[in-house]
């Protein structure tokens, strides 16, 4: 991963608001590393009150050895230690990867038990959910490292070991391009008793047959959001717009953005989500270290906060906090009156 120039100086806004990050990874992966040191300098260093994280899988660090469909637990096992640095106190208050989403393959059906009862076993009380990557496209613009399978949302063993995460209060982090919604509409009816957290907006392509076509995107993307968001069992992530598939094209641009113009850029995507969902089931993500590549971590939270500066109090806290922390079964140490020490 390239660094990008530095950012525009910015303070942090509104600097005493408890966030907890849903969405960032701690991983050393073929397109780059970013370890426990890594994202400690970026939460030491911008200036926002991050009271807790959930860091989600990268498909890094599985076993090497045992049974196959154990493989993910390996990583499970890593990010554990990570959290538990942290929890340590001595690396300062936050509480980062308080909450563990792994990969366990669905695919399995009923025969994932296993392995989620392993991945459970692993966190020591941090893992809360488990993501398979669902993103697919015919077009090999939108075919990247990590994707999807065609028909997996349709798939009745994909189905049948989704199902089988209700029995452990485990959410799905489903991520997907945005012509996939409808078929994802119909998979989160099938699992009502399933939590599912659709990541980066729910993935607003903006490359190959989409490039050049932000409106009309839009405009398909914005119809099916509302119609996604009458299924009560569905949480959103607000972020992941700085992905390259997206189309932004913010990426290493020299010098990178100031948070107003992402703001400008993401917001309507973000406040379409919120007036579909709510503050209570939509959440801010930074989603680093991939959108590292378009701006640092002070200026992606001010970017959000710009987004609803005219939210109340009650709206914001649900934005940056209270959501993640229901959605994760997250229970992190109340603020103290300075917003800042457990």
């Amino acid at each position: 991963m390239t660094t990008p120039a530095p950012a525009p100086a910015e303070a942090a806004i509104e600097p005493d608001l408890p966030i907890i990050d849903p969405h960032h990874h701690v991983r050393d992966r073929f397109d780059g590393r970013y370890l426990f040191h890594d994202y400690l300098a970026d939460l030491a260093s911008c200036g926002h009150n991050i009271r807790a994280t959930v860091v989600i899988e990268s498909g890094d660090m599985a076993r090497a050895d045992g049974p196959r469909e154990l493989a993910p637990v390996g990583e499970v096992e890593f990010l554990n230690g990570v959290a538990a640095m942290f929890a340590s106190g001595k690396y300062g208050p936050t509480l980062a990867c308080a909450g563990i989403v792994g990969c366990p393959d669905l695919a399995l059906g009923d025969a994932v038990r296993p392995a989620i009862e392993a991945c459970i076993a692993a966190g020591g009380g941090r893992f809360c959910g488990v993501r398979n990557l669902l993103p697919w496209h015919d077009d090999p613009a939108l075919r990247r490292a990590r994707t999807g399978r065609k028909g997996a949302m349709q798939d009745p063993k994909f189905r049948a070991g989704l199902a089988a995460l209700a029995g452990y209060d485990l959410s799905f982090d489903a991520y997907i391009y945005h012509p996939q919604i409808k078929e994802l509409i119909d998979l989160v009816r099938a699992v009502p008793d399933v939590r599912i957290v659709v990541d980066h907006t729910g993935g607003p392509a903006g490359v190959g047959p989409y490039a050049g076509k932000r409106d009309e995107v839009f405009a398909a993307w914005r119809d099916d959001i509302r119609a996604l968001s009458k299924c009560p069992n569905v949480f959103m992530k607000l972020g992941g717009l700085g992905l390259p598939v997206m189309g932004f094209g913010f990426g290493h641009r020299n010098p990178p953005p100031g948070s107003q113009e992402l703001s400008d850029a993401w917001g309507r995507w973000f406040t379409t989500c919120i007036e579909a969902f709510g503050a209570e089931r939509c959440m801010f993500e930074s989603d680093f270290p991939p959108d590292k590549d378009v701006c640092s971590y002070t200026v992606i939270w001010n970017a959000f906060k710009r987004t609803v500066a005219g939210a109340s109090a009650a709206e914001k806290t649900a934005l940056f906090h209270d959501t993640a922390a229901r959605a994760y079964r997250l229970r992190p140490p109340p603020a103290s009156a300075d917003g800042r020490k457990p």
